[in-house]
């Protein structure tokens, strides 16, 4: 459903409590955002939020994703989006975020961040890893990142729905996650020697210009990068540790490939029991995903694209075993910018609306 700008339905708008503002709207992980909530038929846009784009009309600046009312971009004051909207959905970069969302807190906004900022459980380790921006800011917000969920629905719903603050995941982080978490959870595996082999297209670098990721650079290419001590890795031994019950340390090594979107994750493990087959690993994610819409767990034998999830909040899993040694593969894909970024913030702001998670969510790809 479109943004209606009849009185009458701004007043039903009101009523719902569901209206959001989107921070940071001309990035990747906005104009995501507003895609799908276009189309949503029970969030409503009431405020869009940038500061280089700040007094221009919506139309100004991206006439090729028209939105109803063609609303005024404004700076991200929290005194006016608390007035405008109920909740708030930001996808700002890092070290940005966290110097507005105290204040959005504060006046009752609710919050659904798409960068880093709350996602590890304290500021010292978050400061740890992102440390130029730690350098330049003076974090005294260590009770919100206590308090922040981090956004992976298909295992913090019941958090996620009832949060003040949402922290959603990293795109390499969702999909290695995912299929890793039920054998970790399970205990079916080591928890030594993790590998995590990840690709994922050069949109995930956000819209700014950066010189690797120019056509005549990553086309035709592929390379590793971040190759140790990549930021993602240790939110992903966090949340593997959190659910493992003890410390993980894994071994993530991310690769850029030449497409504009998509992520590939396979994950390396190696089984506490070397009889389980293929078969008995797959009933495991099948049991755990049985009732979540966006995961889907294939065939033994079928291995995931990235072009079967691309513009979907699909993710698509797949396992094999190596019976020659033990080791189990697991296999995933999503589409970094939906199910990576843009529609998990979406799923989560269903979650804390009270309604269905996939709800205005496209879960069937455009193949080919």
């Amino acid at each position: 459903m479109e943004i209606k700008s009849t009185p009458s339905k701004e007043v039903n708008q009101k009523s719902t409590g569901n209206r959001v503002a989107v921070i940071g709207a001309s990035g990747y992980g906005g104009l995501q955002s507003l895609r799908l909530l276009r189309e949503h038929p029970q969030l409503y846009v009431t405020f869009l939020g940038g500061e280089r784009s700040a007094g221009k009309r919506w139309s100004e600046i991206c006439p090729f994703l028209p939105l109803k009312d063609d609303l005024l971009i404004q700076e991200p004051d929290p005194e006016v989006i608390s007035r405008k909207a109920d909740y708030a959905i930001l996808s700002l970069p890092n070290g940005v975020a966290c110097q507005l969302i105290p204040e959005l807190i504060r006046r009752g906004v609710r919050v659904v961040d798409l960068s880093a900022d709350y996602r590890y459980r304290s500021i010292d380790l978050w400061s740890q890893v992102y440390v130029k921006e730690a350098q330049r800011l003076n974090r005294n917000d260590s009770d919100l990142c206590a308090e922040a969920i981090y956004g992976l629905p298909e295992w913090n719903a019941s958090s996620i729905s009832s949060a003040r603050l949402v922290a959603a995941p990293g795109c390499f982080p969702t999909a290695s996650l995912l299929p890793l978490l039920p054998f970790l959870n399970q205990g079916l595996i080591e928890n030594e020697g993790l590998i995590i082999d990840a690709k994922t297209g050069t949109s995930g670098g956000g819209r700014n210009a950066k010189e690797n990721l120019l056509l005549s650079e990553a086309s035709e290419s592929i390379a590793p990068y971040g190759v140790v001590g990549h930021r993602h890795t240790s939110e992903i031994e966090q949340q593997a540790s959190e659910v493992a019950g003890q410390p993980i340390e894994l071994q993530f090594t991310p690769h850029l490939v030449p497409m504009v979107r998509g992520l590939l994750s396979t994950v390396y493990a190696r089984l506490r029991d070397p009889g389980l087959t293929a078969e008995d690993c797959r009933t495991v994610l099948k049991a755990v995903y049985r009732n979540h819409e966006c995961i889907d767990v294939l065939p033994v034998g079928f291995y995931p694209a990235t072009k079967w999830v691309k513009h979907t909040n699909k993710t698509l899993l797949s396992v094999q075993v190596d019976t020659r040694n033990g080791r189990l593969v697991l296999m995933s894909v999503v589409d970094n910018l939906v199910k990576g970024q843009a529609g998990q913030g979406i799923q989560c702001l269903n979650l804390m609306a009270g309604i269905p998670q996939s709800t205005g969510l496209p879960l069937i790809s455009f193949y080919p």
